[in-house]
C-alpha cells in the first residue's frame, strides 16, 4: 500500500437519503485525513458483469478497502483481494466482513413508543421479508407493543428480481388498498422505510382512505425528499446515518493500518422522530388525560409539577395516574420530561444557541442536569447527539 494515498472503492448507488448520509460521514472524515481517493462504481455495473469484474477493477486500481452495498456477497471470491470490506447489509448480515448495520429493534421501539405516547391502539406495519432491517424494526414494533397488549396488523409487500441496489418492487394496490382499507380508525401504520411508507400514503390517496384521520403514516430515515414527495407529508425517524459512515471510515483506516485485527458490526442507531403531517398529535379518547397532554403541550417551557397537573382534573392521583399510563404508555412525569426532551432535541438540530439556553427555553430548571436527563432519554449527551445529527462527526463540543 501506498503510505500517502488510501483508495477506498465505493460499490453503491447513494440514491436514498440514508445511503447519501452515510457518505457524507465518509467524505467528512476523509476531509480530516491527507491522501484518500475514492473510486465509485455503480451498481449496475455489478448487475451487468458480476463479482469477477470488480476484483478485476480492483485490481486494476489497487485499492485498499471496499465499502460496498450487498445482500448476495461472494466472501471467498473477494477475501482473494485481502483487503477490508465494509458491506451496507440488505437481506442479513454477512459474517466474515464488517457490517454497517442499524439498531433495528431499537427503531421499531421507538415507532411504537411514539404512537403510544399520542394515544393510538391500533396498530399495523408495512414492510418485506427479504431485509433484515425490515424484519427487525418489524420484530422492534411488535415485540414493544406487546408488551402493552397491544397486536399487530402486518402487510409484506412482495420483491422480484434482484435486491440489494437493484431490486424491482411488485405494489398491489388492489390488495394494499384493501388491507388498508380495512384497517380500524385512527390505526398507526409503521412502515420499514420513507420509500414504503410512500407506498401507504399514494395508496390511501387512490383509495381516499384519509391520511392522519384515519391512517397515520411513520417512516424510517426521514428522506427529505421521499418524505415531502408524500401528500400529506411523513413522519419519520431519524438515523444517525453520517455519523455511521463516519465510523466506518473510522475502522477501514484501522483495518488497513492493522490496528484491528478482526472485522466487527458497525451499529447505526435511531435518533428520534421527526414529525409532518402524516400523523395527527393526538388520538386520546380520556378528556381528562387529554386536558393534561394539551396543557403540557402548551405549558411545557414553564415550571410544572405533578401536583399542578393533577389539579387540572377532578379525579384521585391514583385514578388518574393509572388513566394517564394506560393512554400514554407512561408515567405523568416521564411524560412531560420528555415531552421537554423532544423539543430540546428539535431545538439543537435546528438552530446553534447554546445548549445552556436551549435547555432553560424548554423548561429545565436546572441546566446542569440536563446532559443526564437527556441522556437517560436519548443515550447521548444533547453535544453528541447535536453532532450527530447535523454535522456527521464534527469534533466541536457545545456542552
Amino acid at each position: 500500500m501506498n503510505d500517502s494515498l488510501i483508495k477506498i472503492l465505493l460499490l453503491t448507488d447513494f440514491s436514498s437519503g440514508y445511503s447519501r448520509d452515510l457518505l457524507r460521514g465518509i467524505v467528512k472524515y476523509a476531509q480530516t485525513r491527507k491522501g484518500w481517493a475514492f473510486y465509485r462504481m455503480p451498481m449496475y455495473y455489478r448487475m451487468l458483469h458480476g463479482d469477477k469484474e470488480i476484483i478485476r477493477w480492483a485490481k486494476k486500481w489497487n485499492v485498499d478497502a471496499i465499502i460496498a452495498q450487498m445482500n448476495d456477497i461472494d466472501i471467498k471470491m473477494l477475501s482473494n483481494l485481502n483487503i477490508p470490506i465494509i458491506v451496507q447489509n440488505y437481506k442479513d448480515r454477512i459474517p466474515g466482513v464488517c457490517n454497517l448495520t442499524g439498531d433495528y429493534i431499537g427503531t421499531g421501539r421507538m415507532a411504537a413508543d411514539y404512537f403510544l405516547e399520542l394515544g393510538y391502539r391500533n396498530f399495523a406495519y408495512y414492510g418485506i421479508t427479504e431485509a433484515v432491517w425490515s424484519r427487525e424494526r418489524f420484530l422492534g414494533y411488535q415485540q414493544r407493543l406487546l408488551e402493552y397488549g397491544f397486536p399487530v396488523s402486518t402487510y409484506f409487500a412482495r420483491i422480484s428480481g434482484k435486491v440489494g441496489g437493484g431490486e424491482t418492487w411488485v405494489q398491489d394496490f388492489d390488495a394494499i388498498g384493501k388491507w388498508l382499507g380495512e384497517l380500524p380508525e385512527s390505526t398507526a401504520v409503521f412502515a420499514c422505510d420513507d420509500y414504503y411508507a410512500l407506498h401507504v400514503t399514494e395508496t390511501c390517496k387512490i383509495f381516499e382512505i384519509p391520511v392522519p384521520d384515519k391512517l397515520a403514516v411513520l417512516g424510517v430515515d426521514n428522506d427529505e425528499m421521499m418524505c415531502n414527495i408524500s401528500n400529506p407529508p411523513l413522519s419519520s425517524i431519524v438515523i444517525d446515518a453520517r455519523n455511521g459512515g463516519y465510523m466506518a471510515a473510522q475502522v477501514i483506516e484501522e483495518l488497513i493500518k492493522r490496528r484491528i485485527s478482526e472485522p466487527f458490526n458497525i451499529i447505526v442507531p435511531p435518533l428520534q422522530v421527526v414529525s409532518r403531517n402524516s400523523t395527527r398529535k393526538y388520538v386520546i379518547q380520556d378528556k381528562y388525560v387529554l386536558r393534561v397532554v394539551e396543557y403540557i403541550e402548551k405549558n411545557y417551557m414553564n415550571t410544572i409539577t405533578v401536583p399542578e397537573l393533577l389539579d387540572l382534573v377532578p379525579l384521585s392521583r391514583r385514578v388518574f395516574e393509572k388513566r394517564f399510563r394506560r393512554d400514554t404508555g407512561t408515567s405523568i412525569y416521564r411524560f412531560l420530561q420528555k415531552y421537554r426532551i423532544e423539543r430540546f432535541a428539535e431545538l439543537l438540530l435546528s438552530c446553534d444557541r447554546p445548549i445552556e439556553d436551549l435547555a432553560i427555553s424548554c423548561g429545565f430548571s436546572d441546566s446542569r442536569n440536563i446532559s443526564r436527563i437527556f441522556s437517560s432519554f436519548k443515550g447521548m449527551t444533547p453535544s453528541e447527539f447535536r453532532r450527530h445529527a447535523r454535522s456527521g462527526a464534527d469534533d466541536t463540543d457545545n456542552r
